[in-house]
């Protein structure tokens, strides 16, 4: 079963952790918590499901959450509503937080696919290339061509949509890959 990929960027420790306590309790969702920081240089190049952020981080990144309205749940300390966004009050009750985000998670398509699915040899070359290697090591650790190592390359970056090395290592690690 495909669980969604979540990133939780808050200026609150606290709150970021509780938030990832209760998506992993009440639906069985792995949340990553990302310092703000390495979330405005590394997060555009992979993808997530969904993201949970506070008011800061959006009015920081907010060209980056407008077009992603559907996927990003901000996190407030107030019942207001923020331009068609889900808000969850993180002050509210554990059962009214749960009971808001149920539609949204379960709305939400998250399943992977089929076109973004990577072969077995192409979730290989892709731990390599997120463990450090170049080319030339990753065609002598697989026994192939440079070029065919290019090939698998060139089919990751369109599959996934990500073309930089640390978007793709994030990629990996978000996904159990490395």
């Amino acid at each position: 079963m495909y669980s969604p990929r979540v990133i939780i960027s808050t200026h609150n420790t606290l709150e970021a952790l509780g938030m990832s306590k209760l998506l992993r309790e009440a639906f069985d969702i792995d949340a990553h918590i990302v310092d703000n920081d390495f979330f405005a240089d590394t997060i555009s190049s992979a993808e997530p499901d969904f993201f949970f952020i506070d008011q800061e981080t959006l009015v920081t990144n907010l060209t980056f959450f407008l077009p992603r309205k559907a996927k990003t749940v901000v996190l407030t300390s107030n019942d207001k509503s923020i331009d068609d966004m889900t808000t969850v009050n993180i002050t509210a009750h554990e059962h009214d937080i749960v009971n808001t985000l149920n539609p949204v998670l379960e709305a939400h398509d998250y399943h992977e696919n089929a076109s973004n699915t990577l072969s077995a040899r192409e979730t290989e070359v892709l731990r390599l290339i997120a463990s450090g290697k170049i080319n030339k090591e990753i065609a002598h650790d697989l026994n192939i061509s440079i070029n065919t190592v290019l090939s698998h390359r060139k089919n990751i970056t369109t599959k996934l949509g990500i073309k930089s090395v640390s978007g793709l290592s994030f990629y990996a690690m978000m996904n159990g890959i490395v």
